[in-house]
């Protein structure tokens, strides 16, 4: 009777192992968010841009009446305002860090035609250090 408890033990903490394995797998394969950026650590006073690419995966031409951003530090700019289906584009984002420390989060506002889908949010994140 004393080497069931054992073997359930050795049982759970090898399947606790198995479990821990396979959630850092399917991490390490997580495909990237389109719709957001990590610029990781940089230096307070740097400035840091992104290319977010924006797909019209719908059958109407889609037209971006404006893009905007949650912040001044935050400046978002388009190529093409004018989508057939099938097309995409490119908005730059830059970010300007002077005055940031510590985690930051900044969103990108697309505003559309589109009546499904009328505002595309983009973020970018940085870790800001002195």
């Amino acid at each position: 009777m004393r080497r069931i408890p054992g073997l359930l033990i050795l049982v759970f903490v090898f399947s606790g192992c198995l479990a821990q394995t396979a959630k850092f797998e399917a991490k390490q394969g997580q495909v990237p968010d389109p719709f957001s950026w990590d610029f990781g650590k940089i230096k307070e006073g740097t400035v840091v841009t992104h290319d977010f690419k924006l797909n019209n995966d719908s059958r109407k031409a889609l037209k971006i009446r404006d893009v905007t951003a949650s912040c001044g530090c935050t400046v978002p700019k388009i190529k093409d305002k004018s989508l057939l289906p099938g097309e995409s584009t490119v908005i730059e984002v830059q970010f300007k860090s002077k005055g940031y420390s510590g985690p930051v989060m900044q969103y990108v506002y697309v505003d559309t035609d589109n009546l499904d889908n009328p505002i595309i949010r983009f973020i970018i994140k940085a870790d800001v250090n002195k």
